[in-house]
């Protein structure tokens, strides 16, 4: 995207990996929730979130050291123009189907276009942008985009290729459990239990595995994932050793009820991964669509009841950091003071749509770490009255006259946060507001906030260090009515939309710098999310011979397939 590759052609593996590493052994893992779609490209169905990441393949693959490369995986060439109006990949000769098949052009064309008018939204805005694709020769194919977009060429490389053959006569967007994918990928699904336990197997004769790219990575031979109704089942589980990996979320946890007896005596490591990613959004979100979160004093008066500060002492003893902004904990954060330079010239001409605090600076109101939380309620009332709400015998009465009551939805499962959300609940009560806490199946869920259907939800979004079009899908106005993309909130800001554009159209590393600066800025100060814990590092227990290269983490962290990908095995 900028720059070069920080490595040379002739690489002999990712910095990050042990090319020396054996093979063999297994991860067992657990999920909380359940499971009923194999097919992670569609709108419709739960799959493992993993099933994206470990069991398909891209024509070129990501470095998670570095943030604006990729390297060719599938693909033996990529060549683009001058001003990247197009580019052109050539595929390996080697590459395979994990049933021999070997992968053709045909493939990879029938892959694009079913993911990008079939497929999940994600897929949909960049085959949008594809005025013309077509083969070049025996193993090559040219996208032709409508504009030249410096990062479009890159998503053109990270689509998953699937197999034409397989899916024929069959209604690709529909799938649930039972089309058992053949793929490219070193992982092939060898077992499902419904909803309950699904298993991976290393492919012995899988295609790839001798490429510089790969060497190091796939190592172990099994993959298995446990799926559990709750966090604590789970836990419990990990202790007797049902699982022999296990993410810690909560640093009060990971501080003091790590002290079991397979600890003790060495049999289980605990491992601390930081990352310089950015933290992302995780928190409750609000809906834009519900007429009283519209008002931007409601959403600010509900932020100023958030009494983080006292909640984060109840749930971690005051160990864990908040979320400070979208792109906290990376080089791409908002600057929490007045804006300067080339952000506030990026910001000035959108000051009539923007809301307090971007231009003048902003934090989050964080409570006073009481129970009670006086200041923050008192500001909380202030705000309603502004937004024409009343009380009337001790109910919050919106503008129409009506009791201000919503519902809050989580999927099953989440405890932790639901013990928040009691908390919270019972701030809200002394202001008169009536919230309903709703905890329901994965499935639901998905199918609720797809449509769009709740007043505050659970959400959490993974922002890299090379944010691009996705974006779009995320916050941009195009998105906001449209069903299953990630713009949950329903943000519709021309000052957003533009924010977006010119991170895309910055032809330096500092422009770009500065648009993403900007836009965290406008949607922090947007008041959309009730925003959580952030992770600036990854806490990981695992079984003593389940190891890493401790040495050499890669800037991404324990980031999507980092664990299992770069791990092996060592009795």
């Amino acid at each position: 995207m900028y720059g070069a590759p920080a490595l040379p052609p002739d690489f002999d593996s990712l910095p990050y990996v042990n090319p020396n590493a054996p093979k063999g052994g297994r991860a067992v893992s657990g999920e909380v929730g359940s499971f009923d779609s194999l097919n992670p490209h569609i709108l419709k169905g739960s799959p493992p979130w993993q099933l994206r990441f470990l069991a398909y393949e891209s024509l070129m693959g990501r470095s998670w050291d570095e943030a604006f490369t990729l390297y060719c995986l599938l693909c033996e060439t990529i060549e683009t123009g001058p001003n990247r109006s197009w580019v052109e990949f050539t595929l390996r000769p080697e590459a395979r189907f994990s049933d021999g098949s070997p992968v053709t052009v045909e493939d990879v064309m029938w892959s694009y276009e079913t993911l990008g008018t079939q497929g999940h939204p994600r897929y949909h805005a960049a085959w949008a942008r594809v005025a013309a694709m077509e083969q070049t020769g025996p193993r090559s194919l040219r996208f032709t985009f409508t504009e030249p977009d410096r990062e479009l060429v890159l998503l053109m490389g990270m689509r998953p290729i699937l197999k034409k053959a397989q899916w024929e006569g069959r209604d690709f967007a529909q799938s649930g459990l039972d089309v058992i994918p053949i793929t490219t990928a070193p992982y092939v699904i060898d077992q499902v239990v419904p909803g309950r336990t699904l298993v991976l197997k290393r492919d012995p004769e899988y295609w790839g595995r001798d490429l510089p790219f790969m060497r190091g990575q796939a190592n172990l031979d099994e993959l298995r994932m446990e799926f559990f109704a709750d966090g604590t089942a789970m836990f419990e589980a990990f202790k007797a050793g049902l699982l022999n990996v296990n993410r810690e979320n909560n640093a009060e946890k990971w501080a003091t009820q790590y002290d079991f007896p397979a600890v003790r005596g060495g049999d289980v490591v605990l491992s601390e991964i930081p990352h310089g990613r950015p933290s992302g959004m995780t928190g409750f979100a609000m809906n834009l669509r519900q007429p009283a979160f519209a008002d931007w004093r409601v959403r600010e008066a509900l932020l100023q009841a958030f009494n983080f500060a006292y909640i984060n002492e109840t749930m971690t003893g005051g160990r864990q950091k908040r979320i400070t902004s979208y792109f906290s904990n990376s080089t791409l954060a908002m600057d929490h003071g007045p804006a300067s330079g080339r952000v506030r010239a990026l910001l000035e001409p959108y000051a009539e749509d923007l809301l307090p605090g971007a231009l003048e600076g902003y934090s989050l109101p964080e409570g006073d770490g009481t129970a009670r939380n006086r200041d923050g309620l008192r500001r909380a009332l202030d705000l309603f009255a502004e937004a024409g709400f009343t009380l009337d015998q001790g109910r919050m009465m919106d503008p129409s006259g009506r009791p201000f009551r919503f519902e809050i939805l989580l999927p099953q499962g989440m405890g932790e946060e639901a013990s928040m959300l009691d908390i919270y609940a019972r701030a809200l009560d002394r202001l008169g507001i009536g919230v309903t806490i709703s905890s329901v199946d994965p499935a639901q869920f998905n199918i609720r906030t797809a449509e769009f259907d709740f007043d505050m939800a659970w959400t959490r979004i993974g922002l890299s260090l090379s944010p691009g079009n996705e974006q779009r899908l995320y916050w941009g106005s195009a998105a906001a009515d449209q069903p299953g993309s990630r713009n949950l909130m329903g943000i519709a800001s021309p000052a957003v939309d533009a924010m977006i554009d010119q991170m895309l159209a910055a032809e330096e590393e500092a422009e770009f710098t500065a648009a993403v600066q900007a836009l965290d800025r406008v949607l922090t100060t947007g008041r959309y999310v009730i925003p959580l814990y952030q992770w600036d590092r990854t806490w990981i227990a695992h079984a003593k011979e389940l190891t890493y290269d401790a040495a050499r983490t890669p800037v991404y962290g324990d980031w999507v397939d980092w664990m299992p990908n770069a791990w092996w095995w060592q009795d």
